[in-house]
């Protein structure tokens, strides 16, 4: 099975549902939830915040999984 592809990106705008639209580093912009672990351990994501993105290979959302 493939490794999922990891990119850095900016968070740009938190939406209901801890859904949050992410600019990567291309220019390209990604719907990303909140990984699991990340809920779990209760760490806090804003807007302008760096983060780390696992993203989906199908095209689909993308999934938080480090805060920068």
């Amino acid at each position: 099975m493939a490794e999922p592809e990891v990119v850095e990106g900016v968070v740009d705008e938190a939406l209901p549902n801890t859904l949050f639209r992410v600019k990567l580093g291309g220019g390209d912009v990604v719907l990303a939830y909140l990984a699991g672990k990340m809920r779990l351990h209760r760490i806090k994501v804003l807007v302008g915040d760096r983060v780390q993105v696992q993203l989906d290979p199908y095209g689909g959302r993308a999934r938080i999984i480090r805060r920068i």
